[in-house]
């Protein structure tokens, strides 16, 4: 039997969904596991624990009462560091942001949110997500969970090294010239780098310098990876060059019959 700690976000849902699993228990759970790993690896850099339990509290509450809930109800998200969320620092893996607190959720922390999502905390990234390794004088040296001698990759190395090691099932990464695909390949864990526009960059200046920097998930398999899709993808006006959604259901469309290519 996998350890619930290295369970898909669909698997995760289902568990929850059916009644087999709070989203209580698997919050503390997670936070154990991230108790027990994250001092040898290094991959989040603040945590929420209590506002995150009374979030997970809040989605069985919601489950109890037969009020609806959203595709990620109760999934513990890691969020870059790049990336704000309302209330924690965001540093940028920069010493002058160090004390920078976000007023306000990034568009797709808001979407991952509103779909049930519960934020754990941050996870780390090289200085403004400039390098393919994960370091920065702030927070210090993410490390491979694989080989603690090795890097996670970058700048999305948190995140790859988050999920990798069990502590999340999904976390949030950008990328623009390999920073999910590189963290995703060194860590053994699925990432995508989505189509310019897939995903609201807004609002973040920092990420607007890279040009062709997107939001993307780290996660386990193909189909999570798709369900992370049907909630974030979609126009939002915080981002001009953010498109339409695609008006199908990309979780859906894994299951539908291909055509013969004759």
């Amino acid at each position: 039997m996998t350890e619930l700690y290295y369970r898909t976000c669909t698997e995760l849902v289902d568990l929850i969904r059916s009644g087999e699993l709070s989203p209580v228990e698997l919050m503390e759970e997670t936070l154990r596991r991230i108790e027990a790993v994250n001092p040898k690896v290094n991959a989040f850099v603040a945590l929420r624990p209590e506002e995150a339990l009374a979030e997970a509290r809040e989605v069985a509450k919601r489950l109890a009462s037969g009020d609806p809930v959203g595709p990620l109800a109760g999934i513990p998200l890691g969020v870059k560091d790049l990336e704000d969320v309302a209330g924690m620092v965001t540093s940028f893996g920069s010493v002058p942001f160090r004390d920078h607190v976000a007023q306000t959720d990034s568009v797709q922390v808001a979407r991952l949110k509103a779909a049930g999502a519960v934020v754990v905390g941050k996870t780390n990234t090289p200085e403004f997500g400039f390098t393919g390794f994960t370091k920065n004088r702030v927070y210090g040296t993410t490390r491979n969970p694989w080989n603690l001698e090795r890097t996670p990759g970058g700048s999305s190395g948190g995140a790859g090294a988050a999920v990798a090691a069990g502590m999340v099932p999904l976390a949030t990464g950008s990328d623009a010239g390999g920073s999910i695909r590189i963290p995703a390949s060194y860590c053994g864990c699925l990432g995508l780098k989505p189509s310019y526009g897939r995903i609201p960059m807004g609002p973040s200046p920092i990420l607007h310098m890279a040009g062709t920097a997107v939001y993307g998930p780290l996660c386990r398999n193909v189909e999570d990876a798709a369900l992370y899709l049907d909630v974030a993808a979609g126009y939002h006006p915080a981002d001009p060059h953010s498109l339409p959604g695609p008006g199908i259901s990309y979780r859906e469309a894994l299951s539908a019959p291909l055509p013969s290519l004759k």
